[in-house]
């Protein structure tokens, strides 16, 4: 299993697990709120989305992971959403992990 699948894995765990928020209002407020551990960015996100959540993540010192597509986002967790924020430290930090393999 590559890296970009397990990750895309626990992406899909932390939905089930009620461990995640799907769309940007929401996930601006989690990073701002600071329950936003990890945030996903589509790659293929507007690029007006992209710096305002790259920035605002970096701000509140967030992690960002933006190596996945919407399509590829969307199919692991059912949402058609562009921002995702993981709430729960164990996952963030497993994806994170897995990510800078």
């Amino acid at each position: 299993m590559t890296p970009k699948q397990a990750c895309l894995n626990l992406l899909g765990l932390s939905r089930r697990a009620s461990k995640q928020i799907a769309g940007e209002g929401l996930a601006l407020a989690a990073i701002r709120n600071q329950t936003a551990k990890l945030v996903f960015i589509a790659s293929d996100a507007g690029p007006t989305t992209a710096k305002k959540f790259h920035d605002k993540a970096q701000s509140y010192d967030v992690p960002v992971i933006d190596t996945f597509t919407k399509a590829e986002l969307n199919t692991v967790t059912g949402n058609k959403r562009t921002v995702y924020a993981i709430t729960d430290a164990g996952f963030a930090k497993k994806m994170v992990a897995i990510m800078t393999q």
